[in-house]
C-alpha cells in the first residue's frame, strides 16, 4: 500500500488481537522498522486496554503525511477511558479523548514483497527480538574478556560490565514481557467463572513453544477455551500453534458448531502446512448454568475435581490437527457444580515417567490437594509438584477454571 493509499485511513476496533493485528499490518505497510512496529503495538495496546476490555470500541485513524523534508505518520487513537501515556515503548500526547502518535517515517520506500499474515509479521518480530537479545549477550562477553584481560583500570571496567548487564536484563526482560503478552493473552474477567494459567518453555534459552491456549467470551455469554500442543519446540512450534488457535478462533466466531471444529481446522491448515501435527482441546462453558461441552482431537483429558475431593477425567475420543481422519467424535457435556474445579493441560504436565497413567494419578492427588487454594495459584502449585519427577523436558501448560457462587 502506498502511502497516498494509506491517507486517512479509519478503522474501529472490539478487541485488543484485532486492534494489535491492525496496527502490525499498517506498520508493515508503511515499511516500519521491526522494534518500531512492535514498540507501535505495544503502546497502542496498553492505551486502548481499559476501553476493550469495558467492551467498549476503539477507533484507529492512520494519517501518513508528506512534508518538504521528512515524512511523518500521525496515528490517532481515539478511546476516552483510555490508560495513562506515560511510560509506553513509544511516548505519545493525550488530546482531550484522543491519544496522539507522530512517527517518522522511512524514506520513500521502493515497491517491496507485500506484507505477511498477522502470523509471520509476529514471527518476524520475534526473530527480531531474539537477535537483538544474542546481541546485546554478544557485548556483554566481549566485555567481559576484556575486563578478564586488563590489568589496568579494572574499576571503571567494572562500572561498565553492571551497566551493560543492567541493560541486557532490561532489553531481555522487556522482549519477553511484550512477546508473552501478544502470544498469551491474560485470563478473560466473567462473572460466575474464575481463571487461570501457568506456562513454562521447555527451555529457559526460548521464551516459546507449541503449547498455546485461547479464551474469550461469546455473544451468548458462553466462554471458549482452546488448549493446543503442536509438535516441536521453539518459534517453528509456536507459529503452527498460532495458526491453529487463529483457525479456531475465527470457526468459532463464525458459528460452526463445537464438534466439526477439529476437523474443520484440519481441513483448513494441512493444504498449507503438511508438516502440522497438534492436538486439541475445545471447551464451551455456561457461567451461569454451569453446563460444559468438550471436543477433543488426541489430546489429554481434562480433569474434573469437585468441590468434595472426588475427581475423574473427563475422557473424549477424537484425532487432532495433522491426524489421520482429524475431529472429534461428537461431544462430551458435563455439569460444573459450584466451587468445582476443571484442570486443563498439556502432556508436559503429566509425562513424568514412562507410565502416562502414573502422571494422571499424581496429577489428580495434586489437584484434590490444592482445590481449596486461590484459583490463581493453583496451574503454578500443579505444575511445581508434578516437576518433582520429570522424563523429559517439554513445554508445559496447566489452565483452571474455576465455578464461584
Amino acid at each position: 500500500m502506498t502511502d497516498k493509499a494509506a491517507a486517512h485511513h479509519r478503522t474501529t476496533h472490539r478487541s485488543l488481537p484485532e486492534l494489535r493485528s491492525a496496527v502490525r499490518a499498517l506498520a508493515a505497510r508503511l515499511r516500519l522498522p521491526v522494534e518500531l512496529r512492535t514498540r507501535l503495538a505495544q503502546s497502542v495496546s496498553r492505551v486502548a486496554e481499559t476501553e476493550l476490555r469495558a467492551g467498549r470500541l476503539v477507533t484507529l485513524e492512520a494519517l501518513p503525511e508528506q512534508a518538504s523534508e521528512e515524512r511523518q505518520l500521525t496515528l490517532r487513537l481515539r478511546a476516552p477511558a483510555a490508560s495513562a501515556v506515560e511510560s509506553l515503548p513509544l511516548p505519545a500526547r493525550r488530546e482531550a479523548d484522543t491519544t496522539v502518535w507522530h512517527i517518522p517515517l522511512p524514506a520513500q520506500p521502493s515497491a517491496g514483497q507485500a506484507p505477511g499474515s498477522p502470523v509471520e509479521l509476529l514471527e518476524e518480530e520475534l526473530r527480531v527480538a531474539v537477535a537483538r537479545a544474542e546481541t546485546l549477550e554478544t557485548d556483554r562477553r566481549s566485555l567481559t574478556h576484556e575486563l578478564d584481560e586488563t590489568n589496568s583500570g579494572v574499576l571503571a571496567l567494572y562500572v561498565q560490565l553492571e551497566e551493560r548487564d543492567e541493560q541486557l536484563r532490561r532489553a531481555h526482560g522487556q522482549m519477553l514481557r511484550e512477546l508473552e503478552d501478544a502470544l498469551r493473552p491474560a485470563p478473560i474477567k466473567v462473572d460466575g467463572l474464575e481463571l487461570a494459567i501457568h506456562y513454562a518453555p521447555a527451555g529457559t534459552d526460548a521464551p516459546t513453544g507449541g503449547d498455546l491456549y485461547d479464551w474469550f467470551q461469546l455473544p451468548d455469554g458462553t466462554v471458549h477455551i482452546t488448549v493446543v500442543d503442536a509438535l516441536g519446540h521453539g518459534v517453528a512450534s509456536t507459529r503452527s500453534a498460532l495458526n491453529v488457535t487463529h483457525a479456531v478462533r475465527t470457526l468459532t466466531l463464525e458459528g460452526h458448531s463445537l464438534e466439526t471444529i477439529v476437523g474443520r481446522t484440519d481441513e483448513i491448515l494441512l493444504p498449507y502446512d503438511r508438516e502440522l501435527m497438534a492436538t486439541v482441546q475445545l471447551v464451551r462453558i455456561d457461567p451461569v448454568s454451569g453446563r460444559v461441552a468438550l471436543a477433543n482431537g488426541s489430546h489429554p483429558p481434562p480433569l474434573l475435581v469437585s468441590e468434595d475431593g472426588s475427581a475423574r477425567f473427563l475422557e473424549m475420543r477424537g484425532r487432532g490437527i495433522g491426524y489421520p481422519m482429524a475431529g472429534s467424535e461428537g461431544l462430551r457435556h458435563e455439569q460444573l457444580a459450584p466451587d468445582d474445579l476443571l484442570v486443563l493441560y498439556t502432556d508436559g504436565l503429566t509425562e513424568s515417567r514412562r507410565d502416562p497413567y502414573e502422571g494422571e494419578r499424581r496429577l489428580t492427588a495434586a489437584a484434590v490437594r490444592h482445590r481449596r487454594r486461590p484459583t490463581e495459584e493453583i496451574p503454578g502449585a500443579l505444575a511445581e509438584e508434578m516437576h518433582t519427577v520429570i522424563l523429559h523436558p517439554d513445554d508445559t501448560l496447566a489452565l483452571t477454571v474455576r465455578r464461584s457462587r
